[in-house]
């Protein structure tokens, strides 16, 4: 079959980098491939992207050696904008791709700049629309949509003209679970109904590699892996733990062979050894994770108005949040986070999670009701290049906020020449400043970071909480809320629905939960292990 991609012995080094980012790295991709590219942040994920669009070197210069053909179009002759014929993109900042005023006009562009006619328009754009449930997104205007619809957006551009390669940098990070999901199958309809090749850039691995045909690990800029999922997950147990899923660190815990690409895979595995009931299906609801409640007890509330409740670190009371025309975004929400309580806030895209915490933050006024803090707030939005203003890492924040998120030896380099994890360290030691704030408040903290960025934030969180910071954390990540919370309030419609400790409510649904909770109904690999390790004994013990 032909190759749609040919990376022949690239190395690339960033004008100013001390090293290369890519080393003599080749590869093919055949058309109707899905391909998944995996390694830890600044392994040379995403410059391998930016070159088969073309844009290294065109765009961000250095040095470049070997050649990149995408469709026949040797980049070292075509620039981004020829690539884009044949190629689709998506990288890790969708709001840096949106250019027009309404999402109709969005997805039209590309059809229209290759001189479509109208119909053919029309078509592609309705198309695209429904294929990624965004239709009725299609009359908003794009500076009103979420991180996450914002994504989705930029995605439909990229597809619109159905492109014979999608290139993709972390594409669900900022969507929730269901949508997440979805846009996996998407891309696996797509790659298997149109023949579009598929590469994706993602560190949640355990959302595609059930769809890939293959694996190909990027480690200090160079392929160490390219192999099929379940081979690259035995490869990852040996030789690079931190790209484990937590499925297949449930199975090496728990002694089982192999480790799963998925959830159904390990269920069947688990049901064939005899571990999981032959019936078992999704694991049921807790009542906490069922029962819908506000944030703030009754008991709370009687309180409050005997005046005898001690100030929250961060909270609101009857919270309203009404747009122009009257759509509500927030609905009375009463919410307490206590000084040194670490709280998950989780829900679908455009649920109210980040204007929630822009209210929070100081940023927006609400139509209706308080917002309380005992002191400052540190706010970090989703898009951490809002935060970068200097030339020099260095010039960005203090020293020792740098070494608190390991970029102390990243001093001279661009900050938009960082990975997408680095770049979101970044922007939390600039919001963090020299003094401690009250409250911290984190908006998809998580993008473009692998699984060990993730634990490290998680620890830093945990230590930031132990000092007595309260610490509100918006994500889509139920691992890294695992990690680092306690606490969980789901929202849906601009209110809470269910809020309670983090075991019962991620383990109690199937979107909103863990991957060992939907394998076992366990909330992490450790305990799912030991819950398995426990069935084992009771069957051989006479």
């Amino acid at each position: 079959m032909s190759a749609v991609l040919r990376v022949e012995g690239v190395t690339y080094t960033y004008g100013g980098a001390a090293a290369p980012s890519l080393r003599d790295v080749s590869l093919r991709v055949a058309a109707g491939e899905f391909v998944v590219v995996a390694g830890l942040s600044a392994s040379g994920k995403s410059t391998l992207l930016r070159a088969a669009a073309g844009l290294v070197p065109h765009f961000h210069g250095g040095t470049f050696a070997g050649r990149v053909v995408v469709g026949g179009l040797d980049t070292r002759d075509h620039g981004p904008s020829d690539m884009s014929a044949v190629a689709g993109t998506l990288f890790q900042d969708p709001e840096t791709q949106i250019v027009l005023g309404t999402v109709r006009n969005e997805l039209a562009f590309p059809l229209e700049n290759r001189g479509a006619p109208p119909a053919a328009v029309a078509r592609g754009v309705e198309e695209v629309a429904l294929a990624l449930g965004i239709e009725a997104l299609l009359d908003r205007s794009t500076s009103e949509l979420s991180g996450g619809e914002l994504q989705r957006v930029a995605l439909g551009a990229a597809l619109a003209g159905r492109p014979r390669l999608v290139l993709l940098d972390e594409p669900t990070s900022q969507l929730d679970p269901v949508a997440g999901d979805e846009l996996v199958w998407l891309l696996r309809r797509l790659n298997e109904e149109w023949g579009t090749a598929v590469v994706l850039a993602e560190h949640r691995l355990e959302r595609c590699l059930a769809h890939a045909d293959r694996v190909v690990v990027l480690e200090g800029g160079a392929v160490v892996c390219d192999a099929p999922p379940r081979e690259f997950l035995s490869w990852a147990g040996e030789r690079a733990p931190a790209l484990q899923t937590p499925g297949a660190r449930l199975f090496a815990r728990a002694g089982l062979r192999p480790p799963p690409a998925g959830v159904k895979e390990a269920r069947a595995t688990l049901r064939a050894h005899g571990l999981l009931d032959e019936e078992a299906g999704p694991p049921a609801p807790t009542a906490v994770a069922a029962v819908e409640r506000p944030s703030l007890s009754d008991r709370a509330r009687a309180r409050l108005r005997r005046g005898d409740l001690p100030p929250a670190a961060l909270g609101c009371r009857g919270l309203w949040v009404e747009m122009p025309g009257g759509r509500a975004v927030l609905r009375a929400v009463d919410l307490r986070v206590e000084a040194g309580e670490r709280v998950a806030l989780m829900g679908r895209n455009g649920a109210g999670k980040s204007t929630l915490l822009r209210h929070l933050g100081g940023l927006r006024r609400p139509t209706r009701g308080r917002v309380e803090a005992a002191g400052r707030v540190a706010l970090l939005l989703q898009n951490p290049n809002d935060y970068l203003l200097h030339e020099r890492v260095a010039d960005e924040a203090p020293a020792e906020a740098l070494a608190a998120v390991g970029l102390a030896a990243l001093g001279d380099r661009h900050p938009r020449d960082l990975s997408g994890g680095e770049r979101q360290r970044l922007a939390l030691a600039i919001v963090m400043g020299g003094d401690t704030p009250a409250a911290v408040c984190l908006d998809e903290p998580t993008r473009g970071m692998d699984r060990a960025a993730k634990g490290d934030l998680a620890d830093r969180l945990r230590a930031l909480a132990a000092s007595g910071v309260a610490v509100l954390v918006a994500t889509h990540d139920a691992e890294f809320a695992a990690a680092f919370a306690e606490r969980v309030v789901l929202i849906a419609d601009g209110r809470p629905i269910a809020d309670g400790p983090i075991a019962d409510v991620l383990t109690g649904g199937w979107y909103f939960a863990t991957e060992t909770a939907r394998i076992v109904g366990a909330l992490t690999p450790e305990e799912g292990a030991e819950r398995i390790r426990r069935r084992l004994t009771m069957e051989v013990t006479p």
